[in-house]
């Protein structure tokens, strides 16, 4: 059967495209190869048998082995004519990424300005646009500038501190050592608040938060310390040394770090309790009279002399003539007394044990009458999970640390407090 005949029988899949080359094309392409034989390899023989070889007809089918004739030789210059092609595209999308980051960089690239230039501008436009979005948002944010306004506080509490800052109107607690602080007042620009008391037995470092209504703390801006020339020479060194040069002067930073304040002793507090702890069992005769089971406000009246209150015209001891005021030995009118003192005693009711400490003055009503039955000295606080311990000492009941809610179960009634200051 004729090759074409064969052919048309076949699916058109499976059908040769394969046609045998013009013998003249076919020796002028063997002259032109590479491993022809040595003597026409004479490269500009070659070249010119390969000028005198047609290319395919157009549509002309090509078998995988015939040479491409659209496909050109690789050239350095070719090469680098692409190079310059790719350097282009890359040059505009800088372009755009310049023109999208609103840097004005038009006359530098119409003058062929440093790409890398280019492309540093872009990134310090990027983040100066970053920086300022963040301060503005920083801006907007409660946060502390200065220092407390007293470094140390009596384990006792009430002393009021106040610190500086910005949006200081959005603190909403302040807590002392975990013990939430009464905010006294509050602006955008300062934040006074009273130190709580503490457990009697605590002395030391107590951390200071302050916190939003979303519970979230208070961040404290310290300023960054520059440091020394001697010590930026000695330690720093050229690229290095030039950058903290430039940051010696840095703006201050927030951070999460809390303000912290020393609680200390008080000295007359300390001198109270050292009284009734040393006279409770052991009376002070020798200076005192000893009122024979009612003596409990004659000892409560002692301590506070200890603690260094001067005696007036309505509460006092005349050792002279050893005649005492009602105020001075009697539990009723001793509260009475109190009360025309807002300087220096302060009413509260059991609900509010928790702002009690230690030398205040606790005061028993056991039959509910209104008067006052027994008075004691507050000799010790505990602050617990599950509310306020307190502990009281003094005379008649002859105690140091007698158990207040042990002493109401047991001779029913009601306590009451005074807050010293």
């Amino acid at each position: 059967m004729p090759e074409n005949t064969k052919n048309s029988f076949l699916p058109a899949f499976r059908r040769s495209t394969y046609r045998a080359p013009d013998p003249a094309s076919a020796q002028a392409f063997d002259l032109a190869r590479p491993d022809a034989a040595p003597d026409t390899a004479d490269p500009t023989a070659r070249r010119q048998a390969l000028a005198t070889v047609p290319a395919p007809a157009p549509g002309h089918p090509r078998h995988r082995a015939d040479r491409i004739w659209n496909r050109r030789p690789s050239s350095g210059v070719r090469r680098a004519l692409l190079l310059g092609g790719a350097s282009a595209l890359l040059g505009g999308a800088l372009v755009t990424t310049i023109a999208v980051t609103g840097v004005d960089q038009g006359p530098a690239l119409a003058a062929g300005a440093d790409r890398e230039a280019a492309i540093d501008a872009a990134a310090s436009g990027a983040a100066a646009a970053s920086d300022e979005l963040v301060s503005q948002v920083d801006a907007a944010r409660p946060v502390v500038t200065g220092g407390l306004s007293a470094e140390e506080a009596p384990f006792t509490g009430g002393t009021q501190v106040t610190v500086e800052g910005r949006n200081l109107d959005e603190v909403a607690a302040v807590t002392v050592a975990g013990a939430p602080a009464r905010i006294v007042a509050e602006t955008p620009v300062a934040i006074t608040f009273a130190v709580p008391a503490v457990d009697d037995a605590f002395r030391g470092e107590a951390e200071i938060e302050l916190t939003d209504a979303a519970g979230t703390p208070i961040d404290v801006e310290t300023p960054a310390a520059p440091s020394s020339p001697a010590a930026a020479a000695a330690d720093l060194i050229g690229p290095v040394a030039d950058a903290d040069a430039e940051n010696a002067d840095a703006a201050p930073t927030a951070t999460s770090e809390p303000l912290t304040i020393t609680y200390t002793n008080d000295p007359g507090i300390d001198a109270q309790l050292a009284y009734v702890l040393a006279h409770w069992s052991s009376y002070n005769s020798a200076q005192y009279p000893v009122l024979s089971g009612v003596d409990c406000a004659n000892f409560a009246s002692q301590s506070l002399v200890a603690r260094g209150w001067a005696m007036d015209g309505a509460w006092y001891y005349d050792a002279g003539t050893r005649q005492m005021s009602p105020a001075w030995s009697s539990s009723t009118a001793l509260r009475d007394y109190l009360l025309t003192q807002p300087g220096r005693a302060t009413a509260l009711t059991d609900a509010q044990r928790d702002q009690v400490k230690v030398g205040d003055i606790a005061q028993f009503d056991w039959d509910g009458s209104g008067d006052r039955d027994h008075t004691a000295i507050v000799t010790r606080v505990e602050h617990t999970d599950n509310g306020t311990k307190v502990w009281v000492g003094g005379h008649t009941k002859d105690a140091d640390y007698w158990d207040v809610d042990q002493a109401l179960a047991n001779g029913g009634g009601s306590v009451s407090y005074f807050a010293l200051g």
